[in-house]
């Protein structure tokens, strides 16, 4: 199946590893030309060679800056990837049923929803001029508040509001913007040694190899699996493709059928 995408420039925020890696990959092998931006580079995105552009996008000024630096080389843009996000449990905060004081608050939301919200905002007018895409990823913690960080959960049930919203203001402009909610995926957050789930782990006091086994099931995953982030970025490219033209406003969730709602 052709989805159109050969040639279509995307940038993919979030882009060094998991998720934002393989959907750099994932359109690279459609034939579009990338812009991959997060923290630092790593030899896995080098690999791909996508352009690379170093950003801190927790930063007040961080979006802005990466979008610039993104249209100054060609001015056209045709698909945004929100992907950059995450979270971990600040020190003690285990202990504490707001997981966390202002400022991690405030560091969980410019992470997950204002980083999102200010790269969109630098980059509509490229995108309307292309008639382009927006997508952001979401979590299913959005709609099921259990088990991470609570900032976190609120930040991406924020993002849902603000890309359902979206969509409908800017829909007659001929951008789309669209969501895609993953349930446990294959990321650092999950099996990385200083993700979220190492410190639930060394919290609770067990192995976080047996955590990690036990949490899909636990969660209600049907597939028993955490989910490829591959299965995540094939999502993306659909939502992206002019192929696609009526998904507006959607949230597609690949979850494993971890969210028990028709």
């Amino acid at each position: 199946m052709d989805l159109q995408l050969t040639g279509k420039r995307v940038l993919v925020t979030g882009a060094s590893k998991g998720i934002g890696l393989a959907i750099v990959r994932a359109f690279l092998a459609e034939g579009a030309v990338v812009t991959a931006a997060s923290r630092r580079r790593t030899p896995e995105l080098d690999a791909t060679g996508a352009t690379f552009v170093a950003a801190d996008l927790s930063e007040p000024d961080g979006p802005r800056r990466m979008v610039e630096t993104v249209l100054a080389t060609d001015p056209r843009l045709d698909v945004l990837v929100n992907n950059a996000g995450g979270g971990t449990m600040p020190d003690g905060a285990f202990d504490d049923p707001l997981d966390g004081k202002d400022v991690d608050w405030a560091g969980a939301f410019a992470l997950n929803l204002g980083s999102a919200v200010e790269a969109t905002r630098a980059a509509l007018p490229a995108l309307t001029e292309s008639r382009g895409v927006i997508v952001n990823i979401s979590s299913d913690t959005a709609r099921r508040p259990v088990g991470v960080p609570l900032q976190y959960a609120a930040a991406k049930a924020a993002l849902n509001a603000f890309s359902r919203g979206l969509a409908e203001k800017v829909a007659a402009s001929g951008v789309r913007v669209n969501v895609v909610t993953p349930s446990g995926t294959r990321t650092n957050l999950m099996e990385g040694g200083d993700g979220y789930i190492a410190q639930v782990a060394a919290h609770l006091g067990i192995d976080h190899a047996d955590l990690l086994t036990a949490m899909p099931g636990q969660n209600g995953m049907l597939t028993g699996t955490l989910i490829d982030p591959d299965e995540i970025a094939r999502a993306v490219l659909l939502l992206s493709s002019p192929t696609m033209p009526s998904a507006i406003g959607s949230n597609w969730v690949v979850d494993a059928g971890a969210l028990k709602t028709a």
